[in-house]
C-alpha cells in the first residue's frame, strides 16, 4: 500500500465518519471534531486544506486534547460531536460509567509512543522489576498509559496496591521524574520523550505487544449522534 492510498484511505474515512451525522447538525452549518495533537496523522493533511468542509459542505471545527478523558468530558457536554485517536481505555471508562459513545473505527496503533519509564539512579529493568514495590509512579488514570502501567505491573508480579500512585497528565509526569520527585512516569508522545532523558523502559513497543499489552485509539462519538 501506498503513502497516497494510506491518505486516501484515511481521509474517506473520517469522511464517512463525520457523513454520518445527523440533519440536525447539517442543518447548523458546523461540527466539532476532537482529535489528539501529539499524534501526527494523515487526516491532518486533509483538515489543513479544508477538504472536509469543501466535501461535507458544512464547517468543520477542530479542537484538539490532551487526553481521551478529556475528549470523554466534551461529547459528554456536547461541545465536541466527534472525536479522533480517543484512547480505548477511557472510552470504556465514559461507557461504563453510562455514556452513551459509540465506536466508529481504530484510529491509530502506538506502541512505542506511550509507555512507562524508569529513573536511571534506580537501575531497575525488566530483570528486577519486582524492585518497584514501594516506589512513587507519575500515571494518568483512566487512559491507555494507565491501563499499559497495569499490565506491565501484573507481567512483573509487583502488587500495584505497594505503589504510591499519584494521578499526573504527562507533561506534568515528565516533569516530576526530571525532578527526582517520582521513580516511575507513565505517558506518551513529547512528554515521553522527555521523560526517557532521565530513565529507561522496562518493555519495548515490540515486547509489550507479543504480552498482549495493545495500544490503539478509536474514533468515537455520541450514540445519539452517530446512529
Amino acid at each position: 500500500m501506498t503513502a497516497k492510498t494510506k491518505l486516501l484511505g484515511a481521509v474517506a474515512g473520517l469522511a464517512l465518519a463525520i457523513g454520518a451525522m445527523p440533519a440536525a447538525v447539517a442543518a447548523e452549518g458546523e461540527i466539532t471534531v476532537a482529535y489528539f495533537l501529539e499524534w501526527p496523522m494523515p487526516f491532518e493533511y486533509a483538515k489543513q486544506k479544508g477538504t472536509y468542509d469543501e466535501v461535507l459542505g458544512v464547517k468543520v471545527n477542530w479542537v484538539s486534547f490532551e487526553s481521551g478523558v478529556k475528549m470523554s468530558a466534551a461529547m459528554a457536554s456536547g461541545d465536541v460531536h466527534l472525536s479522533v485517536s480517543q484512547g480505548v481505555p477511557p472510552f470504556v471508562v465514559a461507557t461504563s460509567a453510562g455514556q452513551d459513545l459509540q465506536i466508529l473505527d481504530v484510529a491509530v496503533s502506538y506502541a512505542d509512543n506511550d509507555n512507562c519509564v524508569v529513573r536511571s539512579e534506580l537501575e531497575i529493568d525488566k530483570d528486577n522489576a519486582g524492585e518497584l514495590a514501594g516506589k512513587k509512579v507519575a500515571v494518568p488514570l483512566g487512559t491507555a498509559a494507565h491501563y499499559g502501567f497495569l499490565k506491565q505491573m501484573n507481567h512483573f508480579g509487583v502488587d500495584v496496591a505497594s505503589m504510591d500512585v499519584v494521578d499526573m497528565d504527562p507533561p506534568d509526569g515528565a516533569a516530576a521524574i526530571a525532578q527526582g520527585a517520582v521513580d516511575m512516569f507513565c505517558g506518551w508522545g513529547g512528554s515521553l520523550r522527555r521523560a526517557l532523558e532521565h530513565g529507561n523502559v522496562l518493555l519495548t513497543g515490540d515486547e509489550k505487544t507479543e504480552l498482549g499489552i495493545l495500544v490503539f485509539d478509536v474514533t468515537s462519538g455520541p450514540a445519539g449522534w452517530v446512529a
